[in-house]
């Protein structure tokens, strides 16, 4: 006879098997995963941080997955357009350039900070010896951004430069160079490359600039180690929401999910992991979805409304 805890028994034994056959299926045609990142610090730096949690990763999905460490944000987007990129970290200007030039990409997380907010900032950075105490100073200058698809490295800056009515940075400012990282723009900075850097910045314990002083990576023309002081922020962007974490839209939605599960699992199930990719300056991860970057995406066209003027 049946009864109805054998029809639950049986029920559950059935979503189990269905469950199992879903995963084998998708690990067969999955057998890797490619995860890749845009480097905030030179590559070996990348590696240390990012190991332990894609270690996680793989042990927690079940099949290898391999870093990526990206030259430039370019890089990533055409990894994921080209259906070579499985999951990728983004800046929230990346992600908006790979949504409006037609990759099939999706959010499903961000960063949430140490304090419980999503969000950092854009800052411009001088050497506190230096005599520039607004950007009014810095004309004719020498401006140091990011990379052309960075968010607080070049997109938020031109964004606020367009507020304080400097439309067209490059006849502002005597160069404009791109750099190629957040660590890269620092160094010139400090070697008085560049007069003026932009940079990401959460707070004074968490930013790009503070994870290069800890590593004793900036110096004085002494060869002796920069401190906070050293620096000085002259104007701050209103707050940018943190990049987000997306993977391909086409991939099965069981192994989405499991992505997802893996990541929100980590800072209890991995946090060696997670903190030492995180630098201990994170809570977790927010769950997040694509539409969540509209707002960059119209930032995004803006910027772009900014350089075609310049091109007319």
């Amino acid at each position: 006879m049946f009864n109805r805890r054998t029809i639950l028994a049986g029920a559950a034994a059935l979503a189990f098997t269905a469950t199992t056959a879903s995963a084998q299926d998708w690990k067969a045609k999955y057998p890797e995963l490619n995860f890749a990142v845009v480097p905030a610090e030179n590559a070996s730096g990348v590696t240390e941080r990012w190991a332990p949690f894609i270690a996680y990763l793989s042990k927690e999905l079940g099949v290898k997955v391999n870093l990526r460490i990206a030259n430039d944000y370019a890089a990533v987007i055409e990894g994921q357009r080209n259906g070579n990129i499985h999951i990728a970290s983004y800046g929230s200007a990346s992600f908006s350039r790979a949504r409006l030039t037609g990759v099939k990409t999706e959010a499903f997380a961000n960063d949430r900070n140490i304090d419980g907010s999503t969000g950092y900032y854009s800052m411009f950075f001088v050497l506190a010896k230096s005599p520039y105490k607004s950007i009014d100073d810095l004309k004719g200058k020498n401006l140091g951004l990011v990379d052309p698809n960075s968010t607080s490295g070049n997109n938020v800056p031109r964004f606020e430069l367009n507020k304080m009515h400097i439309g067209d940075a490059e006849s502002y400012f005597s160069k404009v160079v791109f750099t190629g990282s957040h660590e890269n723009a620092l160094l010139a900075l400090a070697q008085g490359t560049v007069d003026v850097a932009a940079n990401q910045w959460t707070n004074d314990n968490d930013s790009t600039l503070q994870q290069m002083l800890t590593k004793t990576m900036l110096k004085n023309a002494d060869g002796t180690p920069m401190k906070k002081e050293d620096f000085r922020s002259i104007h701050k962007s209103a707050a940018i929401l943190n990049g987000p974490y997306a993977v391909l839209e086409d991939m099965p939605a069981d192994l989405k999910a499991s992505i997802e599960k893996a990541f929100f699992d980590a800072p209890t199930k991995d946090k060696a992991a997670f903190e030492r990719l995180s630098d201990g300056q994170k809570q977790g991860f927010a769950q997040a979805k694509t539409t969540d970057w509209n707002d960059t995406i119209e930032l995004i066209k803006f910027v772009d409304s900014l350089r075609k003027k310049k091109g007319s």
